[in-house]
């Protein structure tokens, strides 16, 4: 019975697997030619077990400030900041997505490379519609750094406006 559930188990791994391998792949014309190569997101220090990459090697983000507090502001507000970085690492700074934790918190990114020394900005518009009290939102940065992920943060508090 143990043996020919194994079996069943082994042949739904199988089929699953053939089936994934053959599905069909985009071709390069359906490929932009403003897109960035995924190759550029790829970071050389990952744990790959690749011996000879170093952490000197990747791009470091250095931002001005990691949170911001946007005091008391009224329900229906929209608010937005700014979180100014710079790329502190040796090769080129690719931000793949950015992503608010939740539909309340949109982040703009940079989409092309930031170039070692220079400068990006990450602005973050935050609409209070529908919510109250305190809040605490996030946005989360994946990029080609080591950690690849970057989070920032605001926070404020929301009142209701007077009737």
């Amino acid at each position: 019975m143990k043996t020919r559930r194994l079996h069943i188990i082994s042949y739904l791994i199988l089929f699953s697997y053939f089936t994934a391998c053959h599905s069909t792949e985009k071709k390069n014309s359906d490929i932009p030619e403003n897109a960035i190569n995924s190759d550029v997101v790829n970071n050389p220090a990952s744990a790959s077990g690749s011996n000879d990459a170093s952490k000197d090697n990747v791009p470091v983000f250095e931002f001005a400030e990691e949170s911001h507090d946007f005091g008391t502001i009224t329900q229906g507000e929209k608010i937005s900041y700014a979180f100014r970085f710079k790329n502190k690492g040796k090769i080129d700074l690719v931000i793949r997505a950015a992503n608010g934790s939740c539909g309340c918190t949109v982040p703009e990114w940079p989409k092309e490379p930031i170039a070692p020394g220079k400068e990006g900005v990450v602005n973050v518009t935050f609409n209070s519609e529908g919510k109250e009290g305190k809040q605490d939102k996030t946005i989360t940065l994946i990029a080609n750094t080591i950690p690849n992920t970057k989070v920032l943060t605001i926070m404020g508090e929301v009142i209701k406006p007077a009737n």
